[in-house]
């Protein structure tokens, strides 16, 4: 249980709690990359994998991961599904991580309260 379970209402917990999931969703240098594939257009999985040089099996997981955070659907043509970002705000949620890590890139690889990636 959360240190915060005392100080905080239930309702409150909870949210913090799916808001650090959502985040969580990001927390792939592989999945940031997808995102950034699919902002400058959408890409059926054999165009990934081979862009990205990492095995299918991989990048479905990886997929699947970013689909249920809602930051990416798929529309089916035939036999291909297509994937794309599934909402513009992930375009600025990227660029405002952007800036932030420019801003604050020394101290980000200095520390050590969480893993590198």
């Amino acid at each position: 249980m959360s240190p915060l379970a005392d100080a905080l209402p239930r309702q409150e917990i909870e949210h913090l709690q799916l808001t650090a999931k959502f985040f969580r969703g990001l927390g792939d240098p592989t999945r940031l990359k997808i995102l950034e594939l699919l902002l400058e257009r959408e890409h059926r999985v054999t165009e990934m994998v081979n862009l990205l040089k990492v095995p299918q099996g991989r990048l479905s997981n990886h997929l699947a991961c970013l689909s249920w955070c809602g930051y990416v659907t798929t529309t089916r043509q035939g036999r291909n599904r297509y994937y794309r970002v599934a909402d513009k705000r992930v375009r600025k949620i990227l660029e405002l991580a952007r800036d932030m890590v420019a801003n604050n890139a020394e101290h980000i690889w200095a520390c050590t309260r969480l893993p590198k990636s």
